[in-house]
């Protein structure tokens, strides 16, 4: 999990259990199955006397005492600063092992990285200790499914916005474009197509943050679950991809460029060399001469949930659309570019959050099918096959959807 976002979760619930009200304090870890979501605030409120010593005698800032907590250290990555993420002789030896089930190549999106900037596009908690979770739903029957599934095929009149591909740029936003793009897909098909605006990201990486939030905090990591709820109390407005600044057609479109690592190999320009700061969470439409308020573009959902079974996530595929997925990132998921991911190879890097679009069965493995947000120079044209029914990398346990009437 980013360091930036459990010191952050600290510093927060310090300045809250400090405050005037420290009653607050025992609402801060709780999601909307009732339940505590984090151990880190749970640690604070206990320690609240002994803290605020150590902030009175002492002079200690919020920062400082946890740091003495062990919560805050600068993000050096020593283990990973300076690694490249790839390797021919790796390659190689995934590509003729006969009994892996796809294909590694060099990546557009990762040339002129090292790990260590890899690590800080991983924005989505996946420990369990600090997961904010949704109830979860089930269904009582399960009807008749196919063997192979596409949503952009099940609605063809959503296909552009279902795969349209987008870019998280030098920023650890997964979870607010595996989250808002999932609902963008659900948008479209519950009106049958007549809604074809692309949502907003920027939105959701700004303003769903902190306390109400599951303490998300922009490009320094978040949680996918916590942007379903809040879909329910503020909504989302529309926003495009980079290109669409200055147009008419959405609200808030993203304000980072897509990035390739490589300026002789991509038509995108370069990243940055550091990561983007998250924007400000405006509350005004940046596309001034777009014809809606701010107020009047949200887009709020009825329900949020999690789905919790195999069963369960294929029907709601099948029923509503397309949902969010956090899983675990392996060294070897940078170098995929077809067939069915399975690890084989690398440490663990982090917690991302992409939308599963789909199903289906390749060469004998199920897989799910699956829509990035690392542009379409990386995978399959941006989208990759992970394998399903195993709960492969943890893409099963960690679920959520919602609905839109």
């Amino acid at each position: 999990m980013p360091s930036i976002f459990i010191c952050n979760m600290c510093e927060q619930s310090l300045g809250l259990v400090l405050g005037e009200h420290p009653e607050e304090a025992q609402k801060l870890c709780q999601d909307p199955t009732g339940g505590r979501f984090s151990k880190i605030c749970d640690a604070i409120v206990a320690k609240g006397d002994l803290l605020r010593g150590f902030m009175e005698k002492e002079g200690l800032s919020a920062y400082q005492i946890c740091e003495k907590l062990q919560y805050c250290s600068e993000w050096t990555d020593p283990e990973f600063s300076g690694k490249l993420p790839f390797s021919y002789e790796v390659m190689e030896a995934i590509n003729t092992d006969e009994s892996i089930p796809w294909k590694a190549g060099i990546n557009d999106w990762i040339y002129g990285m090292d790990m260590a900037q890899v690590r800080r596009k991983l924005g989505t908690v996946v420990d369990p200790e600090h997961t904010f979770k949704l109830p979860p739903k089930t269904y009582s029957r399960y009807g008749a499914l196919p063997t192979n599934f596409d949503a952009r095929t099940q609605w063809a009149n959503c296909a552009a916005v279902i795969g349209h591909v987008r870019d998280q740029s030098a920023c650890g936003s997964c979870w607010a474009f595996g989250s808002t793009e999932a609902w963008n897909d659900r948008l479209c098909i519950a009106q049958n197509g007549a809604f074809q605006q692309l949502l907003s990201p920027e939105d959701t990486m700004s303003c769903c943050t902190g306390f109400s939030c599951g303490f998300s905090e922009g490009c320094n990591g978040g949680q996918p679950t916590a942007a379903w709820s809040w879909f329910t109390l503020e909504g989302v407005v529309s926003g495009g991809d980079y290109d669409d600044k200055g147009k008419t057609d959405t609200c808030e479109p993203y304000q980072f460029p897509p990035c390739a690592h490589h300026e002789n190999s991509s038509q995108y320009p370069p990243c940055p060399s550091t990561e983007y700061h998250t924007p400000p969470c405006k509350k005004s439409c940046t596309n001034t001469g777009y014809a809606k308020t701010w107020d009047s573009d949200e887009h709020v959902a009825k329900k949020a949930y999690s789905l919790r079974s195999i069963n369960d996530i294929m029907t709601d595929i099948y029923t509503y659309g397309t949902v969010t997925a956090a899983f675990t990132v392996y060294e070897d998921f940078l170098y995929y570019t077809s067939g069915v991911y399975v690890h084989t190879w690398g440490q663990e890097v982090g917690g991302h959050a992409i939308k599963i679009i789909g199903w289906g069965v390749e060469n004998n493995v199920d897989y799910w099918l699956c829509v990035n947000s690392w542009n379409d120079t990386w995978g399959d044209q941006g989208l990759f096959k992970i394998k399903k029914g195993v709960n492969e990398c943890g893409i099963e346990s960690d679920v959520s959807a919602g609905t839109a009437n």
